[in-house]
């Protein structure tokens, strides 16, 4: 497993709190690992909420039909440079 940054790290926090995920520790979700469908099994209701807590917590607007908002949400990783760049 990649290790996480600080900012990965402060992103696994938020989607573990916005969707409730009592399993899991930030720490053990993977920067790369994909985080719909066969990685952590998230769907598009998780999508919204963790849209929306971004939204919240970073006032980073993420607009569904956007192709860079598809892309932020393919990993940990990926999700947390999105709203670095944008933020």
């Amino acid at each position: 497993m990649a290790t996480q940054t600080a900012a990965e790290t402060a992103m696994a926090e938020l989607l573990i709190e916005a969707l409730n995920l009592e399993d899991i520790e930030a720490n053990e979700i993977d920067p790369q690992e994909v985080l719909f469908g066969e990685g952590l099994g998230l769907d598009s209701i998780d999508a919204l909420e963790i849209a929306l807590a971004i939204s919240q917590e970073h006032g980073v607007e993420m607009k569904a039909e956007d192709e860079t908002t598809k892309e932020a949400f393919a990993t940990l990783a990926s999700l947390t440079k999105f709203v670095e760049e944008n933020s």
